[in-house]
């Protein structure tokens, strides 16, 4: 390839990716652990294209040395990494990140120094060919157990988290690791090993770098915007009047905002101790009782309020977090400055009407907040542009759904469509066209359904309708009627009217011998065979149905 070596190549990809997630993605914590991360694992493929065409032997080992630096700094990189894109930086403490860092530290200082040639020595004058010592195999060990570590952290994070989002996005972070691991393995195997029967291989870890980052840019593109609603969480948070400070079952602060300053003084990782934050104020009964309850009932909402040190009231309210156990997982505790409204409470027999036009307020602002959480727990479950249910929703309802049809063998069926050539509606007349597309395509199907009916976005144009109750025969006359309204949509361009055709793959299950033991494998089957299906009437020409078998 001339100059245009394999690992120059290979470079130049990782800086390509570098600048596209640059410019596409917002800054957020886990963008900043990646490029670092991105920028380590730059290093190898520089270092090998430039050991290959330095001539100078001193040029050659220092990037030699480069190389394996870069290398040295992957598997605490991996570690780091996977920690906060599972939103555990609360584990980083001091101790813990210089306990990481210190095996890392230890195979740098033996690949710089490499006492006796020890890590590798050069063969025939030249450093692209080289024979490797028992530091070089440290190094190997060193970043097996950073692997191990970072697959056990994995592990406990897809074991305790529920979210199908996140363990895709573990799912897909694992693969990127074992890519690298499986070429990093090759590559010793074939390049140190059995480098005396082979010939030298160039590229190999590169090209599991290069394959291993694209992995990873995918994660943090796709799945990265729970970093970013973590900073609009925290902002807004940080702007509240109330005092918040959150800890977890051992009471240690992992969130804390500004509003907590006139009540407490707290950092992030310090022990917030109930007890001894209301020492000074333990005669008043009611703070006695409070604590009873906190220490007693952590796992009930409590309440309370109490006359401060220096004269004000403070109502405090702690919320837990609880799973599925109804083990605590945190605590969420606030802290409101309510001495006006305990004087409008002392002077309630001068000021009736006042309090009274208080308490209104308050009713309003509950019914307030009542219809926001409405709106927030809706705009949750439903698709922003069509306003049907999005995939998250349907997929919930169907667990619940599924298990009760094979309970009670009552049969259902599935449909799954997309609109067809729904790119040539963008392409020729625009997304404002192609979402005016989309949405008639769901107002008409949403017209041939019943109330029953649970019509959901898959995807894209990718739409899927649940129809409980509903057995082969009503599915097949159900999908020809929505199939003949959507014939019958007429869009206005501007330039011309055109139409719309679906195309539509149907599931029924009316056999119920089989118990389910898994009911998300059993969904995923079912909608691999619907999916087939839409797929076999894509193939038939479109704007048709196919029933899965």
């Amino acid at each position: 390839m001339g100059l245009l070596r394999p690992d120059l190549f290979i470079f130049l990809c990782l800086l390509l990716l570098l600048i596209i997630v640059i410019s596409v993605s917002q800054i957020t914590k886990t963008h900043k652990v990646y490029l670092a991360f991105h920028s380590i694992m730059m290093l190898w493929p520089l270092g090998q294209y430039i050991v290959s065409i330095a001539e100078r032997t001193d040029v050659q080992r220092i990037f030699v040395k480069v190389s394996f630096v870069s290398i040295a700094l992957i598997g605490v990189s991996w570690l780091f990494f996977v920690l906060f894109l599972t939103q555990r930086t609360a584990w980083l403490t001091k101790p813990r990140i210089a306990g990481a860092l210190l095996p890392s530290l230890i195979s740098i200082i033996a690949v710089v120094w490499n006492p006796n040639g020890l890590f590798f020595v050069s063969e025939n004058e030249h450093f692209a060919e080289r024979q490797y010592g028992p530091m070089f195999w440290l190094l190997a060990l060193i970043q097996f157990i950073y692997l191990s570590v970072t697959l056990f952290s994995m592990y406990y994070t897809m074991r305790n988290d529920h979210s199908v989002k996140r363990r895709k996005q573990m799912m897909l972070t694992l693969f990127g690791m074992l890519v690298l691991t499986v070429f990093a393995v090759l590559d010793m195997l074939l390049n140190v090993v059995l480098q005396d029967r082979l010939p030298i291989i160039s590229g190999l870890m590169s090209v599991g770098i290069l394959l291993s980052d694209l992995c990873f840019v995918v994660v943090i593109s796709r799945y990265g915007m729970f970093d970013v609603l973590s900073m609009a969480q925290k902002d807004i948070i940080d702007h509240m009047s109330m005092g918040i400070i959150v800890v977890d079952e051992s009471n240690r602060v992992i969130e804390v905002n500004r509003g907590t300053e006139p009540f407490a003084l707290v950092a992030k990782k310090d022990v917030f101790e109930m007890d001894k934050f209301l020492s000074a104020v333990e005669d008043q009964e009611e703070v006695r009782e409070f604590l009873y309850r906190y220490r007693n009932t952590p796992y009930v909402r409590q309440q309370t309020e109490i006359s401060w040190r220096d004269g004000r009231y403070v109502s405090i309210q702690i919320s837990p977090v609880l799973d599925d156990m109804k083990s605590v997982l945190a605590k969420v505790i606030t802290f409101q400055d309510v001495t006006e409204q305990r004087k409008h409470v002392d002077d309630m027999n001068r000021k009736n009407e006042a309090l009274h036009e208080r308490n209104l307020e308050l009713i309003l602002i509950q019914e307030e907040l009542f219809r926001v959480n409405q709106k927030l727990e809706q705009m949750a479950i439903t698709d922003g542009l069509t306003g049907c249910y999005n995939r998250r929703f349907l997929m919930q309802q169907l667990e619940h759904e599924v298990m009760l049809n094979h309970r009670y063998q009552t049969p259902f069926s599935i449909f799954l469509f997309d609109i067809d050539h729904f790119k040539l509606f963008n392409d020729r007349y625009g997304h404002l066209i192609g979402d005016e597309v989309i949405c008639k395509t769901v107002d008409t199907v949403r017209g041939t359904l019943r109330k029953t009916d649970i019509l959901a976005r898959y995807g894209g144009e990718e739409f899927t309708i649940y129809l409980p109750h509903t057995n082969r025969e009503q599915a097949e006359v159900l999908a020809e009627r929505i199939l003949r309204a959507v014939t019958e949509i007429e869009v206005d361009t501007g330039k011309e009217k055109t139409g719309i055709t679906i195309s539509m793959g149907t599931f029924t299950e009316e056999s119920f011998d089989t118990p389910i033991r898994d009911v998300k494998e059993y969904l995923r089957f079912i909608f691999s065979q619907v999916d087939t299906a839409l797929y076999e009437a894509k193939n038939q020409g479109r704007n048709c149905i196919v029933v899965a078998s």
